[in-house]
């Protein structure tokens, strides 16, 4: 299976089908006509496990998977669970791809992370600096077990013939991301504290780090359309990163959010705690020369949707 004009009669199986990014995957792939969507859940299958993996094979029969399960977190989450991280995310990947040449399936497409590139990349991110370093450290674990799946997609693609994809987006955020104040990312941790503030009446927030780091963001139905963009277009998992190309400091975007909230309090920071990965910012041009991919929806946008989002659904 090289390329994909019509979903109508392809059978695709979607791990994380029912989270934040696999949501909105499934919800695009019925746009383009795909009747026949897996998705595993977590409370029927144990992708660590082999045995679970080949069954899951055999209930969902996919011609195609799209492998977005992963454990993941912030900064805190991964220095609590580097063992858990690495784990998990290595034996998912293993498992699905060895039984997906077991199955001859059509396509394995592999989500990757921003997470898997040095700590001192420099920027814009190129996919071909992937190698060129160790990764930062609170979230090594984490990025380079999925890197080395990337490996994997590449050897078999070599030894089995196995097609695949490998996308590498940058920090998702969205409408439906996860707020858990253990295990959210920045953007819904920020959110969630200013609207938690001005509902407390509280003066203050605070905020890890110094605010001196860089992050990009992708919004989460951008996110989609480049990964099933990639499932459509590739065969051959080369890395392909996903973002915007748009680069913002922590400190700006706390400002940015506080702002867009409403919340006029003062915002302390609290250097003891760690900055992560100095700066984040992508190269995206091998996406739009390899599938026509290039993310649409601006920041601001974005962030006025998720906001939004989260305080019609934040008493749920």
């Amino acid at each position: 299976m090289s390329t994909i004009e019509n979903w109508s009669d392809v059978r695709v199986t979607v791990t994380g089908g029912a989270g934040f990014l696999g949501k909105v995957v499934c919800a695009k792939l019925r746009e383009r006509g795909c009747e026949h969507i897996f998705v595993p859940t977590i409370e029927d299958y144990d992708l660590t496990q082999p045995d679970d993996v080949a069954r899951m094979y055999r209930d969902g029969t996919p011609d195609v998977v799209l492998h977005l399960a992963a454990e993941v977190g912030g900064i805190g989450a991964n220095q609590q669970n580097p063992g858990r991280f690495f784990y998990s995310n290595m034996a998912m990947g293993l498992h699905l791809i060895e039984e997906a040449r077991k199955q001859r399936i059509g396509k394995f497409v592999q989500v990757g992370t921003i997470c898997a590139y040095p700590k001192f990349t420099p920027v814009p991110f190129s996919e071909d600096n992937l190698w060129n370093g160790y990764p930062e450290e609170t979230n090594a674990p984490y990025g380079i077990a999925k890197k080395a799946l990337l490996v994997m997609l590449d050897a078999y693609f070599a030894q089995y013939h196995l097609p695949g994809a490998f996308v590498l987006p940058v920090n998702l955020y969205g409408p439906g991301d996860n707020f858990n104040p253990e295990s959210s990312h920045v953007i819904p941790a920020l959110i969630r504290k200013c609207v938690e503030a001005i509902d407390s009446g509280a003066d203050h927030i605070e905020c890890w780090g110094t605010g001196s780091a860089s992050r990009e963001f992708l919004y989460v139905e951008d996110a989609a359309e480049g990964l099933i963009a990639a499932a459509e277009r590739m065969h051959r998992p080369v890395p392909v990163n996903l973002g915007t190309n748009m680069e913002i400091t922590i400190k700006d975007l706390v400002e940015l959010i506080a702002k867009l909230t409403g919340f006029a309090g003062e915002i302390r920071w609290d250097p003891s705690k760690p900055d992560g990965q100095p700066r984040r910012c992508l190269d995206t041009s091998r996406a739009k020369e390899l599938f026509g991919w290039e993310a649409r929806v601006g920041f601001e946008a974005g962030l006025k949707q998720t906001i939004e989002w989260w305080q019609a659904h934040k008493h749920e």
